[in-house]
């Protein structure tokens, strides 16, 4: 009695353990499935954590405070794009704005938070993410773990020998050109980007995800966006350096930003980041990190980024890395580098699916972050992404304006 009593208590806790995996699962890929919808996306793209797996990124050290302007800004009521006239209101609104914040020599002009946002917040960076691991492996190639860009990344990752990456130079995946097949449309239920995004949620490996892409056209011929290519660099990291990309970019950053709060990265079942978007930061935070690059990977006295590399980063040395005609393929327009967008010379930016933007305009040393949760992003002719564009530029014009301004009453006095 006793031994079929025991076979009872141990099938009971295998059936419990069984429900208790399979629930947090499917809980993950309702999560997923319904991620984006509008009255979901804001308490989502603020609490990643609460639903999907993910690894503490430590800060350390005192803050580096980023004092509030004595001359603030105020936002202007409209903005022209296309020959149109905007309302600042309603386009904040539309967007699902959850934060702004402009920082200008090294002072907060301005800083407002929407929808439940906070200060303390951490929002989803998604494709933002891409920046912050070109930065890594710009240290990582400083250090020496990384011998040349022009290396083959199945040198550090043999699994992907055979797929789509077989023999591609870590540069030409820097650079979105890697010529691999797939379809980014978030829009499109069937595409690569949300089957990955179903295959994450129910505890599926993002490494053989990325092996099980097939080539498409030759390396280094066009500038197609691919989030994996992103994942392959995270892969080529960890391997390289033989730490998780959580562990690497807390020493080399979140230890020597003076950043206010811990970040997290979403992980997959086998502790894989997603390096490709599942950054989770504040606001402040992530404006630190536009400061840093603005000062050209220079913090304070201290390089944590090589100038080279950020210099770089927002360099087009190829035709097909040109601002272009938006398509599918090419994604946004604009010209591209080290895993930054580059719309026009002088200014670039990281960029993150459903509105998240750090603008950096290195000539008036001016950050503007954008978090946002924007339920009509993936609606057909959506046209945020440009105007977003435009309304930093329309704010870093009246910058210019408020200084020239105040040149030419001194010189008057």
């Amino acid at each position: 009695m006793k031994t079929i009593k025991w076979i009872f208590l141990v099938a009971i806790v295998l059936v419990t353990s069984l429900t208790v995996i399979n629930h947090d699962r499917l809980s993950r890929l309702y999560t997923a499935v319904t991620l984006f919808e509008a009255e979901n996306i804001t308490g989502h793209f603020l609490n990643m954590n609460d639903t999907f797996n993910s690894r503490e990124v430590n800060r350390a050290g005192p803050v580096f405070e980023l004092p509030p302007s004595e001359q603030p800004i105020t936002l202007p009521q409209e903005f022209s794009f296309e020959g149109l006239s905007l309302s600042v209101d309603e386009f904040l609104n539309t967007t699902g704005t959850n934060g702004l914040l402009v920082l200008h020599n090294d002072e907060v002009k301005f800083e407002r938070y929407y929808q439940g946002h906070s200060a303390q917040g951490r929002h989803i960076s998604w494709s933002m993410a891409k920046s912050f691991t070109s930065a890594l492996l710009g240290v990582a190639i400083d250090e020496g773990h990384i011998k040349s860009i022009q290396q083959p990344v199945t040198d550090y990752v043999p699994m992907l020998k055979g797929s789509g990456y077989d023999g591609v130079s870590i540069k030409d995946v820097m650079q979105m050109s890697s010529g691999v097949k797939f379809n980014e449309d978030y829009g499109d239920f069937y595409s690569d980007i949300k089957r990955m995004g179903r295959i994450f949620a129910m505890s599926g490996a993002l490494d053989e995800f990325v092996a099980s892409l097939t080539r498409e056209r030759e390396p280094g011929t066009l500038n197609h966006y691919v989030s994996m290519d992103t994942q392959v660099l995270g892969m080529v990291l960890a391997a390289a350096t033989d730490r998780s990309i959580t562990d690497y970019m807390e020493e080399k950053l979140w230890h020597k930003l003076g950043v206010e709060k811990n970040a997290y990265w979403l992980i997959d079942s086998t502790g894989m980041e997603m390096a490709f978007g599942g950054l989770n930061v504040t606001l402040r935070d992530y404006a630190r990190f536009g400061r840093l690059y603005l000062n050209l990977g220079n913090w304070n006295g201290e390089q944590l980024v090589p100038k080279q590399w950020v210099l770089d980063s927002w360099t087009m040395d190829a035709p097909h890395l040109l601002p272009k005609e938006k398509s599918a393929e090419t994604g946004l327009g604009w010209g591209y580098g080290y895993q930054w967008w580059i719309p026009a010379e002088g200014e670039y930016m990281a960029v993150g699916v459903y509105n998240q933007f750090i603008y950096i305009k290195p000539d008036q040393n001016l950050v503007i972050v954008k978090n946002s949760s924007n339920p009509s992003y993936t609606e057909p002719d959506n046209l945020s992404n440009d105007q977003s564009l435009e309304f930093f530029r329309l704010l870093a014009k009246r910058l210019e304006t408020k200084i020239d301004s105040s040149v030419a009453s001194v010189s008057a006095e």
